[in-house]
């Protein structure tokens, strides 16, 4: 069994890990960048160390101090989060050296899907839809130009080792494609280091699917149904919810047994996520895989009443799951929105700076998971997520009441946050519908955020 584990991560996430920790008799150790010294998590962690100034390059990103970190404070294991060097394949492979165990997939499994042509090509053989598009790199304007006409327009060009929207581009002509590929290139150079781009069909207004996973080290795997993450502003999350509005029982099964197919294919070990796009035809396509736990993984565990966290620990201390697909039941609805300190009137610029006042909702089936508190400093430096409410109800339309009263209630001055822009978009007659897809937000952003 673990028995400490180094926390390589800061905000409410790490908050969240050293909970399940303290509720499996793990001690933890938290490591915080010279800006982050009022940070709650180091209240609650066992330990704390300060790992390097502010910039995350030079603390949270910087491996030789995490590594120092838990050889000084004899960690046996480090979880990541999410973010930084979660999905870090060398970050894996230097805590396995050091005889540290990490909290996640081995550092292949990563460096698979982290690769996005490998991880399509990879899906693509274990069954799963693909969107049509090339099997490689695109290298030239002739390669794109020759693609494009056996694809057909809209096209999407995206960064091999991206994520967030970088290096990806929408196109309706060669014009577009010839001046928007090097665009594309250029821009994932200075997003990832890796200038590579690749090719698909452009699916027009889809909604965002994903399905939880999880497997241990003995063949065992689950799925725990899907998330709908189609509520998206330049393709960042802002709302999820469990079920997704748009699948049924029987799409939910094919999901789900499709991705334990391909998670046994690829002989992963932890959880994770298979994300999908859903066009209007309820045809879905893989889109990627993240090796992580997720920002929005608390509406999945509402409705099943698995910690994902605890699992991860546990697949990670070499347990097999007690859990079989039989045991997972799906109850209720839940619901989460992310509270960024941002102001949406303003282009959502960030807003740092200090919490004079702090007050967060309750309630039956209403939970908070965040790490600032009234006095709290929000540092310039990191995301700007600050907060995220969940909400648990019998139906859609009972967690949606509690999640209006819940944001209703929340109260952060003085800093702008997204829940007066959260509370606009639950309260859409469309969204009450759960009429939605990856462009729903462009009705509530100036003509310039679209």
């Amino acid at each position: 069994m673990i028995s400490k584990v180094l926390v390589a991560n800061r905000g409410e996430i790490a908050v969240r890990i050293i909970r399940a920790c303290k509720e499996l008799g793990i001690k933890t150790v938290a490591v915080y960048s010279e800006a982050d010294n009022n940070s709650l998590h180091l209240e609650f962690a066992d330990e704390a160390i300060c790992i390097g100034k502010p910039l995350a390059a030079d603390s949270y990103l910087n491996i030789s101090s995490l590594i120092s970190a838990a050889e000084i404070t004899d960690s046996d294991a480090i979880h990541p989060g999410y973010g930084f060097l979660a999905e870090n394949p060398n970050f894996a492979e230097v805590c396995e050296s050091c005889g540290i165990k990490f909290i996640g997939p081995t550092a292949e499994n990563i460096r698979i899907m982290g690769d996005k042509v490998q991880a399509k090509n990879t899906m693509g053989k274990a069954g799963i839809p693909l969107i049509p598009g090339s099997k490689g790199s695109i290298t030239s304007k002739e390669d794109a130009l020759n693609l494009a006409k056996k694809i057909g327009y809209p096209l999407i060009l995206k960064a091999k080792s991206g994520g967030g929207g970088k290096g990806m581009r929408v196109c309706h002509s060669d014009v577009r494609l010839v001046s928007a590929l090097f665009t594309a290139q250029s821009e994932a150079s200075a997003a990832f280091g890796d200038s590579d781009i690749y090719m698909e069909r452009f699916i027009e207004n889809p909604r965002h699917v994903e399905v939880q996973i999880a497997a241990d080290n003995y063949g065992n795997v689950i799925h725990l149904g899907e998330r709908d993450c189609s509520v998206q502003r330049r393709h960042q999350k802002i709302i999820e919810e469990t079920p997704s509005p748009a699948v049924d029982s029987r799409m939910r099964k094919r999901l789900g047994d499709l991705c334990v197919k391909a998670v046994k294919a690829l002989n992963y070990k932890s959880v994770g996520t298979i994300e999908f796009l859903l066009d209007d035809k309820d045809n879905f396509y893989f889109m990627e895989m993240n090796t992580r736990i997720q920002v929005e993984h608390p509406v999945t565990e509402e409705v099943t009443g698995i910690d994902l966290v605890k699992l991860q620990i546990l697949i990670a201390a070499g347990e097999k799951m007690r859990i079989k697909q039989d045991d997972v039941t799906l109850s209720g609805s839940s619901i989460e929105c992310r509270i960024n300190a941002e102001d949406p009137e303003k282009g959502f610029m960030p807003c740092p700076g200090q919490i004079s006042f702090c007050y967060f909702p309750g309630g039956k089936n209403v939970r908070v998971d965040t790490h600032v508190y009234s006095g709290y400093r929000i540092p310039p430096y990191y995301d700007s997520l600050i907060a995220k409410i969940i909400t648990k109800g019998a139906s859609r339309g009972e967690a949606l009441q509690k999640m209006d009263r819940a944001l209703s209630e929340l109260l952060i001055e003085p800093i702008k946050t997204t829940s007066g822009f959260c509370r606009d978009v639950i309260n859409d007659p469309d969204f009450r519908r759960g009429k939605y897809n990856t462009s729903f937000l462009e009705k509530f952003l100036p003509s310039q955020e679209e």
